[in-house]
């Protein structure tokens, strides 16, 4: 885990190995100054040498000075060094999460991998510059404290081993015992998180139906929650702190009473008694420095290992050694083929074959549940199958790599998505240097030039965070259009004409034979007049084929295609 994270520290390394240099430095100053200090009581003052002391006064003056300018240096490397550590991990991990296949996206909920690149990246840098500061000054304090304690007075110093020991169990025992809570604890963040986006993202439905007072009710629920355990965690870090001032006024009084004991016997000078005091509070900053450092390592190794999870995880669809990287035609093959969302889960496709030649219409219905969505989902290797083939173009689509097949397969989802932009913004994900006229003839093949004329601004009218400023069908016909600019060889629309009239499915349908007859078409879809004139109509019933054949057949032959017609031309009647 620490080399997965540490291997995102890259350009800022300079900035990491300067900041704990000039944290020595500074402490080395720090350390030199009691000494000073004991020379001006003993051979200055004591000695009524006010020149000897105004000198050592001086020295003292720039140690000190000295000892500020490398701390400012530490403090200002190891900002940037810990600013770019956090800046390289989240666009480590957002670009892993873009290589993810869709196997790969369903481990991991929308929330928690936001919480990922946000507090836990949050508490990573703040440990890190915590780790390049006070994990370099804090030692090297204590190790030269304890030094100079040992020159001045050899037994004395034996009071802070003691110390040692005792804050070194404490620590021990807090550390042990608050890491599980803190895990838990960032569980409850995923999930407070989750609430958030869930409620953010569907408001809407939440003031339709008049939920909002329960949904309050959840975000209280997840805040007591993550209250808790918070309160939990601190509860346990809260001992650090007793120990740590117990510790320190332990060691006070009893450098106070044994060094008083060596002064009046003459083993020990005022000046050194003076110096001990001081380091006392070097050795004394510099444990409770330490005790801050595991107390914020325990709470960010939940974090790291949360992060290096992200790092480490590999797709599980990825370019075969040597790629094809053209596609023939538009030819689709399914070669019993079967598929599983996990490796002991059923079959959610089960012996699938069927040939579809280049430029065909292909109509797909069938039931709720049916794996409509998830049998196109196979064509450009969304998912890859767990037995059989599937061929694209007389190719298997694992010999392709991956960005030339998905090219050729242009697919409108089910859930249809805009992005913050212009109109033409959100189309040139189809093509990113598509010209204006281009943009305007595809739109007026899936029908949205019409309504994009109505707006003021046109084509440059501004689509808000998924597409909340336009209809649902006008959504649909976008996506449609930014699909059609890709020029694919394969064209998929899963269920993505619902939202729009039978009039305008049926304009859209015409286009697409007039303008793109060598583009092989997929259309799933409920009703079936929006693709009873398909060349062929796919019928699929709990993963398996149940049926193939042009409308007229499937009417004659096939009882799951004819119960549906049926019901859907008697609901017509009905409403008529």
């Amino acid at each position: 885990m620490i080399k997965t994270l540490l291997a995102q520290v890259k350009e800022y390394k300079k900035a990491s190995l300067l900041a704990p240099m000039f944290a020595v430095l500074e402490v080395f100053m720090e350390v030199l100054i009691p000494l000073v200090m004991a020379e001006i009581i003993d051979n200055g003052i004591g000695k009524n040498n006010t020149g000897y002391a105004i000198r050592m006064g001086l020295l003292m003056l720039g140690l000190a000075m000295l000892s500020l300018a490398f701390g400012v240096a530490a403090g200002r490397f190891a900002a940037q060094a810990s600013s770019g550590f956090a800046r390289n991990l989240r666009k480590g991990m957002f670009e892993n999460i873009q290589t993810f296949a869709f196997s790969n996206i369903d481990r991991y909920s929308t929330a928690g991998l936001v919480t990922r690149m946000t507090t836990d990246v949050t508490n990573v840098q703040n440990s890190y510059q915590m780790i390049l500061r006070m994990c370099t000054r804090a030692p090297i304090t204590l190790i030269c404290a304890l030094a100079m304690t040992i020159y001045i007075n050899a037994s004395l110093s034996r009071v802070f081993l003691v110390a040692i020991v005792v804050l070194g169990a404490a620590l021990a025992f807090i550390v042990k015992t608050a890491f599980p809570v803190f895990n838990a604890m960032f569980r409850k963040y995923d999930a407070l998180n989750a609430s958030v986006q869930e409620n953010v993202t569907a408001i809407r439905v939440v003031k339709s139906y008049v939920r909002e007072n329960h949904e309050i009710s959840k975000m209280q629920k997840a805040c007591a929650e993550l209250c808790l355990m918070s309160v939990k965690a601190e509860k346990i870090i809260c001992y650090n702190m007793p120990v740590m001032q117990l510790t320190v006024y332990g060691c006070m009084l009893s450098i106070s009473w044994f060094g008083a004991h060596l002064v009046v016997s003459g083993s020990m000078t005022t000046g050194q008694l003076m110096s001990m005091f001081n380091y006392v509070m070097n050795i004394l900053m510099s444990l409770m420095m330490i005790s801050m450092i595991f107390v914020m390592l325990t709470m960010s190794k939940a974090s790291m290992d949360r992060i290096a999870e992200i790092l480490t995880e590999e797709a599980e669809i990825k370019n075969p050694e040597h790629p094809v990287k053209s596609v023939a035609d538009g030819s689709i093959e399914f070669d019993h083929v079967n598929f599983a969302y996990g490796k002991n889960s059923k079959n959610v496709l089960e012996d699938v074959s069927i040939r579809i030649r280049s430029g065909e219409t292909i109509g797909i219905i069938g039931g709720t549940g049916g794996s409509k969505s998830t049998f196109v989902q196979m064509i450009p290797r969304l998912y890859d199958t767990t037995g059989g083939e599937v061929r694209v173009g007389g190719r298997n689509v694992r010999d392709y790599d991956l960005e030339t097949l998905r090219d050729q397969v242009s697919m409108v989802l089910q859930k249809n998505v805009l992005f913050a932009g212009t109109i033409k913004d959100n189309l040139r994900w189809g093509d990113q240097n598509a010209s204006d006229e281009e943009i305007e003839h595809v739109c007026k093949l899936a029908q949205a030039d019409e309504f994009i004329q109505t707006f003021p601004d046109k084509y440059d009218t501004w689509i808000e965070q998924g597409g909340t400023n336009v209809s649902g069908g006008q959504k649909q016909r976008l996506c449609i259009a930014r699909a059609l600019l890709k020029k694919p060889k394969i064209l998929i629309l899963d269920d993505s004409t619902s939202a729009v009239d039978t009039k305008t499915d049926a304009m859209i349908r015409k286009a697409f034979r007039e303008e793109i007859p060598e583009t092989t078409k997929l259309i799933i879809a409920q009703r079936i007049s929006s693709i009873q004139d398909a060349d062929r109509i796919i019928v699929l019933e709990e993963g398996k084929i149940h049926g193939v054949g042009t409308h007229e057949e499937l009417l004659a032959s096939n009882s799951i295609y004819r119960d549906v017609y049926e019901s859907q031309m008697k609901g017509g009647t009905d409403d008529e």
